[in-house]
């Protein structure tokens, strides 16, 4: 996944003492929005939405799965703290409804008859299919706007350009029109002040049931940056955490939501069990990330930057999803902070979330090589390769180039809207190259090279399946769209995939070259002109998909998840 940010932030004594009802401390005051929160209103018949025609099928995409883990080895505290973090997860979950979407949650949902239907808005966060390029499948609703709920849907990219606004490329702001009109920004512990107080006593409170000392402070650092909108105090103690054996992630964080700018992070939890055993096993890898940068396929210019060396690598089992984690595809692996100054002092950890993983290679990745890979290569579809091609593209968005080398900032910043996809194309193509040097260094002992690219190959129709409206959709089709005028695979009269091993090692130099040469340079049209041209779905690939639907293979899974699940 690629590059977000982190964060999380008093409240009444009663409060507190509500936190299994969280509903009893009231909603968000939005004080500078018509849009305040309110008692959901009785639904009308008028009020209604029904399926639009031809969506029928799209709602059995997701296959559900129990969220569970092993706890037995925890203590009373620590089981105390996680039923905690769960609750101050579920703020988050609200939190991230408002800002994808203007509708009260609960009228919305109450206005869908069909049971299946409504339950797939629950899915999605408002009633656009997320995985099939943010389409409106229900009746009386409006086209997604790219700026989500963070600006208003009046304004133009010429009036946000043209204007002197405090914040202006803020992760941690609202955009809004004042009283008169005027365009203003608001602080999200401003705009969202009563949940963020709630949310932030939560966490303190769980900070008192933590037997890891660095656990508790980052708990603690994590409430106050919420209520302040300051977030990289936190992310500094987030990694310094090296040892508690149970991890929230939880703020403001990913910015893909902003598809206007790609500026401003929406809200999101993941509560994390650490599994010691595969952690073991992926440590090694850290120390060579600034090897691996030195090697990187271009020029020096573009590699100067150095990795911080703090970073690592760990496998947890996640028990529950909240907010943007939680929005359509569900995440499979988290490489944070976001921050350029942390990453550069102190580099990433990469968390790859184990039991989600499994489940989808079982229900998604193996099937899908049954119908598209050619016979004599289903083979080299494995579950180790799924692992490690997912964890070294969280390693390389810590390598390559946070900072233009021509003044025009941050990388981020000088791509504007482009950023993310661009990001998330770089993970993917420097994680194969990573791979492949540490299969000749005899780093990496398990499996053969021809493992790591034939289940990318079909890890891309996976990933295709999501859509090319987000980030990741887009870096999916630029990469096979690329990789197939390089012939690094062919598609036979059959509609079957094959891998040319020799050939993909090449297209993985030259697009590794080209992708960290746009980033340096900041080249915002460049990349547009990249995304436009291989950004796109074919025709034979849309065919080729439509057997997955007929195979009724899932598009992606969904969890059933709670303290209940889990016995807390």
């Amino acid at each position: 996944m690629s590059a977000p940010r982190f964060s999380l932030s008093k409240l009444s004594l009663i409060c507190l003492l509500s936190v299994g009802s969280l509903t009893a401390c009231g909603g968000d005051s939005q004080v500078h929005q018509a849009a305040a929160t309110s008692q959901p209103k009785q639904v009308t018949s008028t009020d209604k939405h029904q399926l639009l025609k031809g969506f029928e099928e799209r709602l059995n995409i997701y296959k559900e799965v129990e969220l569970t883990a092993d706890l037995s080895h925890l203590s009373d505290n620590q089981r105390k703290m996680l039923a905690l973090l769960i609750d101050a997860s579920k703020i988050m979950d609200d939190l991230f409804w408002k800002q994808a979407f203007s509708q009260d949650k609960a009228t919305f949902l109450a206005s869908i008859e069909d049971e299946k239907a409504r339950q797939f808005a629950e899915f999605n966060y408002g009633p656009w299919d997320r995985l099939d390029g943010d389409k409106t499948f229900l009746t009386n609703t409006k086209t997604k706007s790219h700026g989500a709920e963070f600006y208003p849907h009046d304004m133009t990219k010429e009036e946000f350009e043209q204007s002197n606004l405090k914040d202006k490329a803020g992760l941690y702001s609202l955009v809004q029109r004042n009283s008169e009109g005027k365009l203003i920004t608001v602080a999200y512990s401003e705009a969202y002040n009563d949940s963020i107080t709630r949310a932030a006593a939560i966490l303190e409170q769980a900070a008192t049931f933590a037997d890891d000392k660095e656990f508790a402070n980052y708990l603690n650092m994590r409430a106050k940056a919420m209520r302040t909108d300051n977030y990289q105090a936190s992310d500094f103690a987030w990694m310094d955490m090296k040892n508690n054996p149970i991890d929230v992630v939880i703020g403001p964080i990913e910015n893909y939501e902003d598809q206007l700018y790609g500026y401003r992070a929406a809200f999101e939890s993941y509560v994390l069990i650490k599994d010691l055993t595969w952690s073991e096993k992926l440590a090694k890898y850290a120390a060579y990330l600034p090897e691996l940068q030195k090697e990187l396929p271009v020029a020096k210019k573009y590699k100067a930057e150095t990795p911080g060396s703090d970073a690592d690598l760990n496998a947890y089992d996640v028990i529950y999803y909240a907010g943007h984690s939680n929005a359509g595809s569900k995440t499979i692996a988290i490489n944070l902070p976001n921050d350029e100054e942390v990453q550069l002092k102190k580099g990433t950890r990469r968390l790859q979330l184990k039991n989600a993983m499994r489940a989808k290679f079982d229900a998604i990745m193996q099937p899908i090589a049954a119908t598209l890979i050619v016979p004599e290569q289903r083979q080299h579809v494995t579950f180790n390769g799924f692992f490690a091609n997912t964890m070294f593209h969280e390693v390389a968005h810590g390598l390559g180039i946070k900072n233009t080398i021509n003044d025009k900032g941050t990388v981020r910043q000088a791509l504007k809207e482009h950023a993310s996809a661009l990001e998330e194309g770089k993970a993917d193509i420097l994680g194969l190259y990573m791979i492949r040097q540490l299969l000749d260094k005899n780093v990496i002992d398990e499996g053969v090279i021809e493992d790591y690219y034939t289940t990318f190959m079909a890890g891309i129709f996976r990933s295709v399946r999501f859509g090319a409206s987000s980030a990741h959709g887009k870096a999916n089709m630029v990469r096979f769209n690329y990789f197939k005028e390089k012939g690094a695979f062919s598609r036979d009269e059959q509609g079957l995939y094959s891998v040319d091993f020799d050939k993909m090692s090449a297209a993985i130099d030259s697009l590794s070259e080209l992708i960290l040469t746009l980033q340096g340079t900041g080249d915002y049209q460049g990349v547009a002109d990249l995304v436009n041209n291989k950004g796109i779905v074919s025709d034979i690939l849309a065919a080729d998909l439509a057997r997955l639907e007929t195979a009724n293979i899932p598009v992606d899974i969904t969890f059933k998840q709670g303290k209940q699940v889990l016995g807390l």
